[in-house]
């Protein structure tokens, strides 16, 4: 027998009571969250304006931009959302992913200069292509099992990488006519060279552009060349979006030369940039959506001809701190010099180094607690001991792993202080335990029974693992990531511990070399007395750490999406 629920009494009477009460309760939630949505705007846009004086320029000024920059471009979006809503949002998508592939171009150009050497990367390049070659050339032609695939490949990649040291032995000097004798290290030489020392011990050394479209341009090119093939099973259209990679590499070169800079900076942003938007854009392709370009087109230029009109017709532009000049220089104790480049330099140093440390030590550790630890026992005990010390962990203050990473890494291991790898190592010590957490939750949400499933297919518990949780719970894992990763670019307290600079005029050359970070700079320029330097550069250094930070989430939202994707 059926009865509705709202033919009984306790119903009839709250009823109405109840659904005035949920409305309520959700309009509150929605009110809390537009106040913390309007505090946090007002905060930022009071930042910005100290940063770009907007409102210090000329009247005309706001005309010219208003119509160039603003009433055509929305003009051309709203045409492009009355015809179709899929064309504006690939409109929107397109133009977010040039502005997020030009950060990302800038990002590699920093770590080019002063991360890793281009012929260092190129010879990495050449080492792992090689030891890839002998791999796939083994499988193919021997067809081995999966044990003698897994040692050769190895191999091939051990040689390639690291060769065959010598051998260091230890041995006694005795000096003639005392009883004293000497510790002394004798080693050998290196039985076989590595490959990667090979390439850069060579004695031709290429030119920089060239060693860029070696190293760079042509993975890219290579890249872009199988996303394609793979999409549409089209090699002639694969051939095309890898020209169009190399071409726009070669095309930024061009006018880099033309206008006597070097070209080799300008090939990786085009590489880069034409990387991310030819997979992109053939996609854009494919379904018919190419109308789609008119939106960012007609924004780039709107922008540059409001530029040309304000400067031919002499028009006062805002005075800004935030431009090209402050991105590019180093600090200077006059405000109108100051720059933030080399604090820039050392966060994206410094954040890498993060990123390599953190992430893998904090997903490979969610994996054996989730996936591997037993659950009785000793060992099942230890495992329990590591979950709530982990727990514990990740709210122990952010000083405290200061005084960690100065314990461990300055005064225990011997690395000097202040240097880029210890500021990275540091905290990525300190965001460790979050990233095990939100791994541990991601793959903790992967359904059971797709385990099972694959375990009833005669899957290994390593193949489960590889095929079935790790795609499943990837979003969730870097979900979690990125908000540690956003965590650990702000924090300032762990590089005070750790004998971070102030500031810098130099910018750090490699991992060992003293960086300050831009929350560091941010807060020497704080406690300067110039009101210049408390309001407007500070304002300026602000807004560049948020958009490295947005830049940071979006390189792995974009990641994060394309796995949720498959």
């Amino acid at each position: 027998m059926s009865t509705d629920d709202r033919s009984l009494p306790w119903v009839r009477e709250n009823g109405d009571g109840e659904r005035l009460r949920g409305r309520l309760f959700a309009a509150a939630c929605l009110g809390a969250t537009m106040i913390g949505v309007l505090m946090v705007g007002v905060l930022l846009l009071y930042v910005f304006l100290d940063a770009t004086r907007v409102f210090e320029a000329e009247a005309a000024w706001f005309g010219v931009h208003g119509v160039t920059s603003a009433l055509v471009p929305l003009g051309v979006a709203a045409l492009l959302a009355r015809r179709s809503r899929a064309l504006f949002w690939s409109a929107m998508s397109t133009t977010a992913l040039a502005l997020f592939a030009t950060l990302l171009a800038g990002g590699a150009v920093i770590v080019f200069i002063h991360g890793i050497s281009l012929l260092s990367w190129l010879a990495l390049v050449l080492a792992v292509a090689t030891a890839t070659a002998v791999h796939l050339a083994h499988v193919r032609l021997r067809r081995p099992p999966a044990t003698q695939r897994t040692l050769v490949a190895a191999l091939a990649y051990w040689l390639a990488l690291v060769g065959v040291p010598g051998i260091t032995v230890d041995r006694t000097l005795a000096v003639p006519g005392t009883d004293v004798a000497i510790p002394i290290q004798v080693s050998t030489p290196e039985l076989v060279p590595s490959l990667l020392e090979a390439i850069t011990m060579l004695p031709v050394v290429p030119t920089r552009l060239a060693t860029v479209l070696g190293a760079a341009t042509l993975p890219a090119a290579a890249v872009a060349w199988v996303v394609v093939a793979r999409r549409h099973a089209d090699r002639r259209r694969a051939t095309v979006a890898a020209a169009l990679v190399g071409g726009a590499a070669l095309v930024g070169a061009g006018i880099a030369g033309a206008a006597g800079t070097d070209p080799w900076a300008t090939a990786v942003v085009g590489t880069v940039v034409a990387l991310l938007l030819v997979v992109h854009l053939d996609r854009v392709w494919a379904g018919g959506r190419l109308a789609a370009l008119a939106f960012p087109l007609s924004l780039v230029a709107g922008i540059g001809a409001g530029v040309i009109l304000v400067r031919t017709t002499g028009i006062r532009s805002p005075p800004t701190w935030l431009d090209w000049g402050y991105l590019t220089a180093a600090h200077s104790q006059v405000a109108a010099d100051a720059g933030i480049y080399p604090a820039l330099v050392g966060s994206v140093l410094m954040m890498i180094v993060v990123a390599l440390v953190a992430f893998p030590l904090g997903v490979g550790a969610a994996l054996y607690l989730e996936e591997y630890a037993p659950n009785s026992g000793l060992a099942g005990s230890v495992a329990t001991f590591i979950e709530v010390n982990i727990g514990n962990l990740a709210g122990v203050p952010s000083v405290v792993y200061g005084l960690l990473g100065l314990a461990v890494f300055i005064r225990f291991v011997g690395m000097d202080t202040g240097i880029v790898v210890v500021g990275g190592l540091t905290l990525a010590l300190l965001i460790l335990p979050i990233v095990i957490i939100s791994a541990r939750e991601a793959i903790r949400s992967v359904p059971d029974s797709d385990r099972q499933a694959s375990y009833g297919m005669g899957a290994t518990r390593w193949q489960t693992i590889r095929r079935v949780v790790l795609p499943q719970a990837f979003p969730g894992i870097l979900t979690g990531s990125i908000l540690a990763f956003g965590r650990a670019i702000g924090e300032t307290a762990p590089l005070l511990m750790i004998g971070a600079a102030a500031t810098v005029f130099e910018a750090p050359d490699g991992l060992y070399d003293a960086f300050s970070a831009m929350p560091r700079q941010i807060y020497s320029w704080v406690s300067y007395p110039q009101d210049a330097f408390q309001y407007g550069v500070m304002a300026a250094g602000v807004v560049t750490l948020l958009v490295v930070l947005l830049a940071m989430n979006a390189t792995a939202i974009v990641i994060r999406n394309r796995y949720q994707k498959r």
